[in-house]
C-alpha cells in the first residue's frame, strides 16, 4: 500500500496554505540534484536544503497571498528562514525527504525518498526547459525494429516497445500544451493591461516552439509516413524462422520474468503492443492533434484581428472629444475653450540650458570569468600518499588513558616507580613513556586515583632514547587523598 508508514499524509504538504512554497521548493531541490544545476550531489545537508528552500521562496514572492476562507490557515511565519524551516519539516514529516548517514563523515544528511523523486518529476517538467526530444520516436521505433530484425538483439526489441509508447504520450502532451495555450491566450489578451505582452507571448509561441516542432511531428517524423514500413518489420519479424522466434521468447522471459503468462508469448505481445499503438497514434491521436491545431489557428486568427483592432482604436477617445466639441454651438464652443484653457494655465514650458546637457560616457561592465575549472583526478600515488600521512599520524597519536594504564600496569602492586624501571615492548609503550610526566597534571585524576611525578634531577640512557630526565611516579589512592 502507498499510504503507510511515513506516506499516511504524502500529500498533505500540497493541500496546505502554502503550497506554492512546497511546489517550488520541491521544484528547485529536484534541478539542484538530478539535472545540469547539481552542485553538491545526491544527498545534502540540512543547511544546504534550507538555502535552496529560501532561494525558491525569494523566487516567489506570491506564494504569500492568503488563501480562500475555508482552507487552512497555520501560523503566519515571518522570515524566509522559518518558511524554509516549515516547508523542510513538512517534507521530512509526510515522506517527501529521507535521512541519510555519510559513511565517511557521518554527517546526516538528507534526499528525496523514491515517490518524492518521482512525484516532483512533474513539477519540473511543467515548468519546460528540459533537454529531450520529442521529434524522433516514430523514426526510433522504426530503426529499434530493424537492428533487431538484423541483428536478432533483444534489447532493440525492448527500445521499439519504449519508443512506441512515446509516441502516444507525445501526442498527448502536445494536444494538451495546445488546449492550455490557447486558454492562456484567451484569458491574458481580456485583459487590457496584459493585451501587448499576451501578443508578444503569443508570437514568441508560434515562431520558437509551435512552428518547428508541430511541423517535423506533421513532416519528418510523422506516423502515417512510417505506419507501413513498421507494420512491414513486425510482419517480417513473425515470419522469422522458428529458432528465431524460439530464442527471442527465451531471452525475453529471462529479463521480464514477472510477465510471464501461461500459454501466452512475450514477444507476440511485444509486437501486437507496438502495432496497436502505432494504430491508436494513426487512427485516433494524428487527427486529435490535427483537431486542437484547427482550433488553436482559429483562435489565433480572432487574437491577431483584437489586436488590429485595439491598435486601430488607440486614438479614438481623442476624435471622440472633437466631434463632440464640433456639434455644439460656437458660444459653448467658446466657453469650453476658455474653460480648458484656465485649467491648463498652471503648466509651464520652459527651455533645457544646451551647455547643461551633457553625454555621459557608458562605462563598460567589468568582465565576468564565468569558465568552469575541472579539477585534476587525483592518481593512486597521491592518495598512497595522504593514506599513509593519516596512519602515521594516528601511529603517533596517543591518550592519557592508555599512559594511565601503562603506568598502573607497571606499579602492579607498588605505590612508586622510577621511569628506569618502566618497561618498553612496543612503539605505543616508547610513546607512553615519553609523556608519563603528564600524569601530574590535575587533568589526570581518573577514578580518584593521582599521580605525584618527582623529578630526580639527573639524566639517563634508554634503548631508543639518546637521553631523558629521570623522574619518580607515585600513585596515590583516593583513600589515601582523602
Amino acid at each position: 500500500m502507498f499510504f503507510e508508514g511515513p506516506r499516511q499524509q504524502f500529500f498533505r504538504p500540497l493541500t496546505s496554505k502554502y503550497r506554492a512554497w512546497t511546489a517550488a521548493c520541491l521544484a528547485l531541490l529536484y534541478r539542484q540534484l538530478y539535472s545540469d544545476m547539481a552542485e553538491y550531489g545526491h544527498a545534502l545537508s540540512r543547511e544546504q536544503i534550507l538555502g535552496i528552500f529560501q532561494e525558491a521562496i525569494t523566487r516567489l514572492p506570491a506564494a504569500n497571498a492568503a488563501l480562500p476562507d475555508g482552507e487552512d490557515d497555520e501560523r503566519p511565519l515571518r522570515t524566509e528562514r522559518e518558511q524554509a524551516v516549515w516547508v523542510f519539516n513538512q517534507l521530512r514529516e509526510c515522506g517527501w525527504l529521507e535521512e541519510v548517514v555519510d559513511e565517511a563523515t557521518l554527517d546526516v544528511r538528507f534526499r528525496f525518498t523514491r515517490a518524492g523523486r518521482h512525484f516532483t518529476q512533474p513539477f519540473v517538467e511543467l515548468e519546460g526547459g528540459s533537454l529531450r526530444t520529442r521529434q524522433r520516436n516514430t523514426r526510433n521505433t522504426r530503426n529499434a525494429l530493424d537492428a533487431f530484425l538484423q541483428h536478432g538483439e533483444i534489447h532493440d526489441l525492448l527500445d521499439a516497445h519504449e519508443y512506441s509508447e512515446r509516441i502516444i504520450n507525445d501526442f498527448t502532451d502536445v494536444i494538451a500544451e495546445l488546449e492550455d495555450r490557447r486558454r492562456t491566450l484567451i484569458r491574458e489578451v481580456s485583459a487590457d493591461q496584459d493585451r501587448r505582452l499576451a501578443g508578444e507571448a503569443f508570437f514568441e509561441f508560434m515562431e520558437k516552439r509551435f512552428q518547428p516542432d508541430i511541423s517535423i511531428r506533421l513532416s519528418a517524423d510523422s506516423v502515417e509516413k512510417y505506419r507501413d514500413e513498421i507494420l512491414a518489420l513486425i510482419d517480417r519479424i513473425r515470419a522469422q524462422p522458428k529458432a528465431f522466434k524460439a530464442d527471442a521468447e527465451r531471452r525475453l522471459r529471462d529479463l521480464l520474468p514477472d510477465q510471464v503468462r501461461k500459454g501466452q508469448s512475450l514477444l507476440w505481445q511485444i509486437l501486437d503492443r507496438i502495432e496497436r499503438r502505432l494504430n491508436h497514434a494513426t487512427d485516433t491521436m494524428l487527427p486529435a492533434l490535427r483537431d486542437a491545431l484547427r482550433q488553436f489557428t482559429r483562435r489565433a486568427d480572432l487574437i491577431i484581428r483584437q489586436m488590429s483592432y485595439v491598435a486601430s482604436q488607440r486614438h479614438t477617445d481623442l476624435v471622440a472629444v472633437c466631434e463632440r466639441l464640433r456639434a455644439k454651438p460656437a458660444t459653448e464652443q467658446d466657453t469650453l475653450l476658455t474653460r480648458m484653457g484656465e485649467r491648463m494655465g498652471g503648466v509651464s514650458i520652459g527651455l533645457v540650458d544646451p551647455a547643461r546637457v551633457r553625454l555621459r560616457e557608458r562605462r563598460p561592465p567589468p568582465p565576468v570569468n564565468t569558465r568552469l575549472e575541472h579539477l585534476p583526478e587525483v592518481d593512486d600515488s597521491a592518495l598512497r600518499a595522504v593514506s599513509l600521512r593519516m596512519a602515521l599520524d594516528k601511529a603517533f597519536t596517543i591518550t592519557d588513558a592508555h599512559i594511565r594504564d601503562y603506568i598502573l600496569s607497571a606499579l602492579d602492586t607498588r605505590d612508586r616507580i622510577d621511569t628506569d624501571e618502566l618497561p618498553v615492548r612496543t612503539a605505543a609503550d616508547l610513546l607512553a613513556l615519553t609523556h608519563c610526566v603528564e600524569l601530574g597534571s590535575a587533568n589526570a585524576r581518573h577514578d580518584g586515583w593521582q599521580f605525584r611525578v618527582i623529578p630526580s634531577g639527573r639524566r639517563t640512557q634508554r634503548p631508543g632514547l639518546t637521553e631523558t630526565d629521570h623522574f619518580v611516579i607515585e600513585a596515590v589512592h583516593p583513600d589515601d587523598v582523602a
